[in-house]
């Protein structure tokens, strides 16, 4: 009995030695606003913080996000950012965009009263690891923009 668990022992240490590495993990990622800049022309510039969360690094293709300011929809971000980002990091893309005309007014109010406005940004994004195939994840992001001081036109 002793030499059957002596033998079970070994053969799950030589499995365990045997076992490639470190683990490959793909996660979910995540975006967000950075910062969003009204140009003078009336679009905006949208720097996009893409995080990986991943344990391999991560090629980001697409993303087509919604952006919506207290519940109304403020404009569409479609954009190739194609970029690489290592693992467990981030990085971020502009864009510049036109934004609808409910948005523009939305923005334009709180940058008159000097407040913040709360964000919903919604959609998919596009990634895969740099050896693999992209797959399309859902992105779902609620969080707050306020105007950045001394910077006319500028929220983070």
């Amino acid at each position: 009995m002793k030499l059957r668990h002596l033998l079970i022992a070994a053969a799950v240490l030589a499995l365990v030695a045997c076992g490639g590495g470190p683990v490959k993990r793909v996660s979910e990622p995540a975006a967000g606003i950075q910062q969003l800049s009204v140009r003078a022309d009336g679009r905006w510039d949208v720097v996009v913080r893409l995080d990986n969360f991943s344990s391999v690094p991560m090629r980001f293709a697409d993303a087509n996000l919604d952006i919506a300011f207290d519940n109304g929809a403020a404009a569409k971000l479609q954009a190739q950012p194609g970029i690489s980002i290592g693992p467990e990091s981030a990085d971020v893309f502009t864009v510049t965009l036109t934004p609808l005309p409910a948005g523009r007014a939305r923005l334009a109010n709180a940058l008159a009263d000097g407040q913040g406005l709360n964000y919903t940004l919604g959609g998919t994004v596009e990634a895969g690891p740099e050896e693999g195939k992209p797959r399309s994840y859902k992105i779902e992001r609620k969080s707050a923009l306020a105007p950045v001081p001394g910077l006319q036109g500028v929220l983070r």
